[in-house]
């Protein structure tokens, strides 16, 4: 499946007061993008923009009351009140994550905080130093903080007296929601924010629930193979979620899959598709890692390996090079080591496969965490 050549072509870029990519109704689009399209626009774009960790998407930011206020109505939908003091840890696609849930946080709460991913034993202190009693952070940090408390700090997470913990920018593993409600004894929810701008979108309370829209209609679903808007009640069977673009007439396919049951609702991703994978959450270009490999003599083929064995994601790749020689050679895997972390702040491992093979084939993904479909969407569907 291939997106609209026009999308390309004209090079325009959004205004500066284009709304934020997927946070309008989708209205009935005529051109589709995809991620990568994102960035086209990118040099002559103006106003407050939202930049991608690699820079493969740029967006507009829209209005900061706008931002606020879809922040401050996700704040609102998770129960925080005036009695809530809001910590976030985490950051975004486009780096302003963080500090938009603690300006939000700043006007529905007491208080509001951004602190960053920082290490657990740093978090500890700070959401004891700032008594907070609302956690924004990803669902793999809030396991991953959990696990400490009992393992490393020998603490009760009830110590802690968060009311509420919202979770965002990951796909969960099962059970995540519930796990963290009766540990941190916590009203757990989930975000669901666009993968574009991090501006929420949607929520829900429970793991069997689907997502409530804060703008209705603001996400719709697409066929993998087709551009088309799928309508309510929808066929049973995987879609991928899709959001309004910055322009009037823009789809932008998220690159994220639901399970369909039929029925009028849209569920939480469970899946992504495309020439992107999530990892940490971080959207990793596998376009971008082809490219840098293409450059680097006698790799014929590479695998890029991604679990969650503990509580974090692990990504790893397996490189194959068409001579002995290379494998045991410590420039060349320090080539690798040094394109990779050109690319992407996700630390990505690599590891030398000891076959050789001359026949150059093309990079593969195996994500054993099960959420990676794969790149192509048009075989996925068939």
């Amino acid at each position: 499946m291939t997106t609209n050549p026009a999308a390309r072509d004209d090079g325009a870029a959004p205004a500066s007061n284009a709304a934020p990519v997927g946070t309008v109704p989708l209205g009935a689009p005529s051109v589709w993008l995809t991620r990568d399209d994102l960035a086209a626009g990118g040099r002559s774009a103006s106003g407050l923009l939202l930049v991608s960790a690699d820079a493969g998407s740029v967006t507009p930011a829209g209005e900061v009351g706008e931002l606020t206020a879809a922040y401050a109505a996700a704040l609102r939908a998770a129960g925080v009140d005036g009695r809530d003091r809001v910590v976030a840890a985490l950051s975004g696609d486009g780096e302003l994550a963080g500090p938009q849930w603690a300006r939000a946080a700043a006007e529905v709460a007491a208080a509001g905080a951004s602190v960053g991913p920082r290490g657990r034993l740093r978090l500890h202190h700070a959401l004891e130093s700032l008594g907070a009693t609302t956690l924004v952070i990803t669902p793999t940090g809030a396991m991953d903080l959990l696990a400490r408390l009992h393992l490393e700090f020998l603490l009760d997470p009830l110590d802690l007296g968060l009311r509420h913990v919202v979770l965002t920018g990951e796909i969960a593993s099962r059970r995540t929601m519930a796990h963290l409600a009766t540990e941190f004894g916590a009203r757990v929810t989930e975000v669901y924010c666009s993968p574009f701008t991090a501006v929420p979108l949607g929520w829900r309370s429970s793991e069997s629930a689907p997502l409530t829209l804060l703008v209705p209609g603001s996400v719709g679903l697409a066929p993998l193979e087709k551009d088309e808007l799928q309508a309510p009640p929808y066929a049973s069977g995987p879609a991928e979620l899709v959001v309004a673009g910055a322009r009037a007439g823009e789809a932008v396919r998220t690159g994220q899959v639901v399970r369909v049951s039929g029925g009028e609702a849209i569920p939480a991703p469970e899946h992504t598709v495309g020439d992107h994978v999530l990892v940490r959450g971080v959207w990793v270009s596998l376009n971008r890692i082809q490219r840098a490999l293409n450059k680097i003599d006698g790799v014929s083929g590479w695998e890029l390996g991604v679990s969650r064995q503990g509580t974090l994601d692990a990504a790893v790749l397996t490189v194959t090079f068409k001579r002995e020689s290379l494998v045991g050679n410590p420039m060349w895997r320090s080539r690798l080591q040094q394109s990779l972390k050109a690319l992407t702040p996700v630390t990505i491992a690599v590891e030398i496969s000891d076959r050789i093979s001359e026949t150059v084939s093309p990079g593969v993904v195996n994500d054993t965490r099960g959420h990676h479909l794969g790149r192509d969407r048009t075989a996925i569907a068939r």
